[in-house]
């Protein structure tokens, strides 16, 4: 494989998002690279248990899933943004039906067959479709293979982008490409791209417990900031109220979709608690239940809550959630007959890299699409099952404009090889696992569920150490895949606490004892940030 490669299209990024628009670009002849981190299955489409929201039951429609969503997005969602999502909502599974997609369905009384809908916090309606409780790991597989099969996509896996490759042309700045690490050989080659398109997932992992898997270190949304972009909503971190709580278990989640299906959060001796919070109880918006258990925990110094599906059947149980039912299974917890220990973890990436209604950056043929990016549809808080649809989504809407755009833009200049020759193999290691675990401690103490303006101090306090410590590592040192991720990560985390710091009161995901009301003095306003140029470094 040669050192430097030039593609039409470079998509950082192998979840939904990306290999959606890999896809949707690919019968048009052109080149297109599609680089992984880890493995093709390692991002968090591959772990979405739910499923995707839209409409197709007879009692739901497309003005009842808007006002969910805004209703959920604690007033910052963009209307625009949220329809055009919504009205997408059934050609998007259409869509992915074709790449082979197999959802769960039903036959009704009539004996007609049809998908089967369930039904998350915030919904009114049932408007899940789902593959039974790993509809993640279907549409992975099914647009993997479908992508595996096309001569125009290149996949890459174990490729970690370490910086953006950019310039000014009267005045603009545009995107030439990324120097990328190949782990496995451990050398650093040059790609260049007429189009760069970030779907890299998002920034979970900045805490110490998440449900995500090691690959959510917010990359793309730092490797925009150095280049440029500017960041919105970062302090918008949702915490998934139901992790399963296990030594042994990492990152497991138990999906909204147990609560939907009559699950309910106990306390050690049994009782409900979740209507004393919110009227709709189990099915309130994630913010609310998380902060609830949270509430209950530090009240009562427990460890955990419980959630409780048991009084179902048990054939309807090992129907509906196979997998959970066999992943807790091998902890020696039987969900027919047991209730289920769960704490809150960080969960999904509300802000990010700011974008249009095309999935367009600052710079100019650079796209962010999925978790990566802000494009205003989730606001304050996202509802549950609109991730994987804004994927598909955007990755509809980035592809009509690059397929309109790329005619025009010019093929990228020789771009220098990476530049080694000044640093060495790092003979301390540690510094990076600790730095890791020390950043992922005070995240999760001081800019978690709960925030406080002195916690914030705290934390960007030790993000301002951090952050030179590990830039005088990363100057002396030959990049590794974890260096990079921490360098990422501490970046996001400032960004986090910037964003925190700026709002002055309690909305949606973000809340702080110290403005604990929402202000509705004023238009609710998002959270932007724009670069300066010292923070390209």
């Amino acid at each position: 494989m040669p050192y430097s490669q030039n593609y039409d299209v470079l998509i950082i990024g192998s979840g939904g998002a990306g290999l959606s628009l890999a896809l949707k670009l690919a019968d048009h002849s052109m080149r297109i690279a599609v680089l992984s981190k880890f493995a093709l299955t390692a991002g968090s489409t591959y772990y979405a248990q739910g499923g995707i929201s839209a409409v197709f039951g007879v009692d739901d429609s497309i003005e009842s899933h808007i006002e969910d969503t805004l209703d959920a997005g604690a007033g910052l969602c963009d209307p625009d943004i949220v329809r055009l999502t919504v009205t997408h909502g059934k050609s998007s599974i259409d869509w992915l039906r074709e790449q082979g997609v197999v959802f769960t369905e039903e036959q009704t009384a009539s004996g007609e067959i049809k998908l089967h809908l369930n039904k998350e916090g915030g919904h009114s309606h049932r408007r899940i479709v789902h593959t039974a409780d790993a509809t993640g790991k279907a549409v992975s597989l099914s647009l993997i293979e479908r992508a595996q099969e096309h001569t125009n996509i290149d996949l890459f896996e174990h490729h970690n982008v370490v910086e953006l490759i950019t310039d000014s042309k009267e005045g603009d700045k545009r995107i030439l490409g990324a120097y990328v690490l190949d782990s496995k050989k451990q050398a650093v080659r040059t790609i260049t791209a007429r189009v760069v398109v970030l779907a890299t997932g998002g920034a979970s992992k900045a805490y110490l417990y998440s449900t995500n898997p090691q690959s959510s270190t917010g990359d793309g949304i730092a490797l925009a900031w150095r280049a440029g972009c500017r960041v919105s909503n970062m302090e918008f971190m949702q915490f998934h109220p139901t992790c399963l709580y296990h030594p042994h278990a990492h990152s497991f989640l138990i999906s909204e979709a147990v609560r939907g299906e009559g699950g309910k959060l106990i306390l050690p001796d049994g009782s409900s608690f979740m209507q004393h919070f919110d009227p709709r109880e189990e099915l309130a918006p994630r913010d609310i239940v998380a902060r609830a258990i949270d509430h209950e925990m530090k009240k009562r110094g427990i460890d955990c809550v419980y959630l409780d599906i048991s009084h179902k059947p048990e054939q309807f149980i090992r129907e509906h959630f196979p997998t959970i039912y066999q992943q807790c299974l091998e902890f020696d917890i039987d969900i027919t007959k047991q209730p289920i220990p769960v704490v809150p973890a960080a969960h999904y990436t509300c802000g990010g890299v700011l974008t249009d209604s095309y999935a367009r950056t600052d710079i100019a043929n650079l796209y962010a699409i999925g978790e990566v990016a802000c494009t205003g549809l989730h606001g304050a808080n996202r509802m549950a099952s609109n991730s994987l649809l804004e994927c598909l989504v955007f990755a509809e809407r980035a592809s009509e404009d690059i397929l309109q755009k790329l005619p025009g833009i010019s093929p990228p200049p020789l771009i220098p090889d990476w530049d080694e020759s000044q640093v060495s193999d790092s003979d301390e290691e540690v510094v990076v696992s600790h730095n890791w675990e020390e950043l992922r401690r005070f995240m999760w103490d001081y800019v978690g569920i709960v925030r406080t303006d002195k916690r914030l101090s705290r934390a960007m306090n030790r993000v301002e150490l951090l952050k030179k410590e590990i830039a005088e590592y990363y100057g002396n040192f030959r990049v590794t895949s974890d260096l990079l991720e921490l360098r990422n990560l501490v970046i996001v985390a400032e960004l986090i606490i910037r964003c925190a710091q700026q709002r002055k009161e309690s909305r949606g995901l973000h809340y702080t004892l110290d403005y604990p009301e929402t202000d509705d003095s004023k238009a609710a306003q998002n959270t932007v940030l724009t670069p300066w140029p010292t923070d390209r470094r």
